[in-house]
C-alpha cells in the first residue's frame, strides 16, 4: 500500500461507519488501486447533537479518492445501509447497485432529492445476481433479515474471497423471500472463504433470533385473545414479512386494516410494485376505522420507537384521528432499539395512564430480531469455514464478543477493527496498517457539517449552561439578559450584583486597556461569568455587545 493509501497488489478493508456502533454502515474494499463501497447508511441523532436529526459517516477519505472508487453496492434497504445515498451519491459520482426492492427505495429517495437524473442506479437480479467492478467479482446471496431482499455479498478478488454478510439471520419460515440454503452455503465454504465480514449485533444473545413464522402464530394467538377490542400493532415499517403476517392475521380474525404512518404507506407501495404483499387488503381510511365495531379493526401504526411525531405517539396523546380508549390493546411487534428506552417508556406510560393494554415481545412471541444470535453465528462459521473473521455492525463490545465466539468455533484468526482502521486482509498475515479520519457529519437544517463543529458544540453548551447577553451602553453601563440560567426567583438580585461586578471590572482597566474595546468586552464577559457561577454553579456562555459610541 502506498503512502497515500492506494491499494496495491493486496486486499484492503476500511470501515468508515458501522464498526464500533450500530448503524451508519459504510465499508470499503480495495485492491489493485481501486475501491468499492458496500452500503452508504446513516443513523438518527440523539441528545448529543441538539437540533440535529440525521448523522452520517465522514467520507473524506474516499471523497479524496473518487477517481479510484468503482461503485457503491447496497446490501438491503434499511436506513442504516442506504439512508445517506441521496446526500452523497452525486458528489461521489459513481454507479449504485442494488436488488429490485432496495433499488426502488433508493430511486424514490433520489427522486425526492431531485437528483435521480444525476445518478446511475443499476438493478441486480435478487437471486444470485452478479456484477463485476474492476477486479471485484460480486455475487448477491439472499439471506433472511427483517426487510425484503436482505443480501450477503460474495466478493471474489485476485487476492482472496470475502463473504460479507450484511444484516442477516437464519429463518426456516421467512414468510417473504427464499434465503440461500445451508447446502448452498456449505458449497461456498467447500470452494473456500478467506474472509468473513459479519454482523455482530446480537453476539451476546445465547439463543437463535427466531422465525417470522413463529411471529405469525404468536400474533394470531394474541389478536384472537382480544375479541371486541380495538387492536393497534406497531412495527418497523420496513418489515415486509411482518406486514404480510398482519394482513393474514387481520383477515383470519375478521378485522379490517387501517394504516397510520407515511413510512408504512411508502413501504407497502414499494413492496407491491416489486411483487410483494400482492394480497394485502385495501386499508380503510381513518373515519371508516373509527366507525367500525371495535373488534373489527386492526390499526398498523408507526412509532414503536417513541418517535414524537409518529402515529403511535400522537394516538397516545389523544391527538390523532385514530383513537384508543381504556380496554383497547397495543401490540409492540418490534424490539426496543438501545437509546430509545426513555421515549418508548414515555409513550407506554401515557397508554397505561389511559387504561390501554400493552403487549411486548417479553410477554408474547410477537417479534423476533433480524440479526443472528450465537447459535446462528456458529452455524454460519461451520458452513463457510473462513480463515479470517472481521466483526462489523456492532459496538466494540459486540465485535469483541463475536471475535471470541469465532475463535472458540475454530476460525484461525479474528481481527477486531473499528471505523478508520485500514486492514490488509491478504496476502500474508492480516494486520492493521494505518488509521485514517472516520468522523461524523450531521444534517443541521439544510447544511451538512462536522458533528464536532462550532455550531453543534455551542448549541450543546447553551443547552447545558444557558446564555447571558451583556449590552454596554455609551457610558459602559451594562444591561443583562439571562436565558437558561437557573436563577428564576433570584434573577433581579443576580443581575444587580453582576452589573456591579462588570462595572468594577471595567473600572480596574488601566491605560490602553481602558480604551481597547476588546479588553473592555473581555473584562465584562469574565465578570458576568464569574458572577453566574457564584450564584448558580453554572458557567453560561456570555455574549457582550458594546455600543458603538461607548467611551
Amino acid at each position: 500500500m502506498k503512502k497515500d493509501f492506494t491499494p496495491e497488489q493486496e486486499l484492503l478493508f476500511l470501515a468508515l461507519g458501522g464498526s464500533g456502533e450500530i448503524g451508519m454502515n459504510v465499508n470499503l474494499y480495495g485492491c489493485d488501486g481501486k475501491w468499492i463501497m458496500v452500503d452508504l447508511g446513516m443513523t438518527f441523532s440523539g441528545d448529543q447533537y441538539p437540533g440535529v436529526d440525521l448523522v452520517f459517516a465522514d467520507l473524506e477519505f474516499i471523497e479524496d479518492r473518487c477517481e479510484d472508487l468503482l461503485g457503491i453496492v447496497l446490501t438491503h434497504g434499511h436506513e442504516d445501509h442506504i439512508g445517506a445515498v441521496p446526500y452523497f451519491a452525486a458528489e461521489l459520482g459513481v454507479p449504485l447497485y442494488a436488488t429490485p426492492f432496495t433499488a426502488d427505495l433508493v430511486r424514490r429517495k433520489l427522486d425526492e432529492a431531485g437528483i435521480s437524473g444525476e445518478i446511475e442506479l443499476n438493478v441486480i437480479p435478487e437471486d444470485h445476481g452478479t456484477l463485476t467492478l474492476g477486479k471485484f467479482e460480486i455475487t448477491y446471496l439472499p439471506l433472511a433479515h427483517s426487510i425484503a431482499e436482505g443480501n450477503a455479498l460474495l466478493i471474489d478478488t485476485p487476492y482472496g474471497r470475502i463473504f460479507h454478510t450484511g444484516d442477516w439471520k437464519l429463518d426456516e419460515e421467512p414468510i417473504i423471500g427464499e434465503p440461500t440454503t445451508e447446502e448452498e452455503l456449505t458449497a461456498i465454504g467447500d470452494e473456500g472463504v478467506d474472509v468473513l465480514v459479519c454482523d455482530s449485533t446480537n453476539a451476546f444473545n445465547p439463543n437463535p433470533s427466531g422465525s417470522e413464522g413463529a411471529v405469525h402464530r404468536g400474533l394470531m394467538q394474541e389478536v384472537a385473545k382480544h375479541k371486541g377490542k380495538r387492536v393497534l400493532v406497531t412495527t418497523f415499517a420496513s418489515n415486509v414479512a411482518r406486514l404480510q403476517t398482519l394482513a393474514e392475521v387481520a383477515r383470519e380474525t375478521g378485522r379490517e386494516i387501517c394504516v397510520a404512518g407515511r413510512s408504512l404507506d411508502r413501504i407497502i407501495g414499494v413492496a407491491q410494485d416489486n411483487g410483494y404483499l400482492a394480497d394485502f387488503p385495501e386499508p380503510v381510511d381513518f373515519d371508516t376505522a373509527m366507525s367500525l365495531p371495535r373488534g373489527e379493526i386492526m390499526i398498523v401504526a408507526t412509532g414503536g420507537q417513541g418517535e414524537p411525531r409518529a402515529a403511535l405517539s400522537r394516538i397516545a396523546e389523544d391527538n390523532h384521528p385514530l383513537e384508543l380508549v381504556s380496554g383497547d390493546v397495543v401490540l409492540f411487534s418490534s424490539r426496543q432499539i438501545p437509546g430509545n428506552e426513555i421515549s418508548i417508556g414515555r409513550i407506554q406510560n401515557r397508554l397505561a395512564e389511559r387504561g390501554i393494554t400493552m403487549v411486548t415481545d417479553r410477554q408474547s412471541e410477537i417479534h423476533v430480531s433480524g440479526h443472528p444470535g450465537r447459535p446462528e453465528l456458529e452455524a454460519l462459521y461451520a458452513w463457510l469455514r473462513p480463515e479470517l473473521l472481521i466483526p462489523v455492525h456492532g459496538e466494540m463490545r459486540h465485535m469483541q464478543e463475536q471475535a471470541r465466539i469465532g475463535r472458540s468455533s475454530g476460525i484461525p484468526t479474528a481481527l477486531v477493527q473499528q471505523n478508520g482502521d485500514i486492514v490488509r486482509l491478504a496476502p500474508g498475515k492480516p494486520a492493521k496498517l494505518a488509521e485514517v479520519r472516520a468522523g461524523r457529519l450531521v444534517l443541521d437544517g439544510d447544511i451538512i457539517t462536522q458533528a464536532d463543529g462550532d455550531s453543534v458544540t455551542m448549541r450543546r453548551r447553551l443547552a447545558r449552561d444557558g446564555l447571558l447577553m451583556i449590552v454596554l451602553d455609551h457610558t459602559l453601563r451594562p444591561t443583562i439578559e439571562a436565558m437558561g440560567v437557573p436563577l428564576d426567583e433570584d434573577m433581579p438580585e443576580f443581575i444587580q450584583e453582576a452589573c456591579a461586578d462588570i462595572e468594577k471590572a471595567i473600572a480596574k482597566l488601566k491605560g490602553k486597556s481602558r480604551q481597547d474595546r476588546g479588553d473592555v468586552m473581555e473584562a465584562a464577559r469574565l465578570a458576568a461569568r464569574r458572577a453566574a457561577q457564584r450564584w448558580s454553579g453554572k458557567k453560561p456562555q456570555v455574549k457582550v455587545i458594546m455600543h458603538s459610541d461607548a467611551k
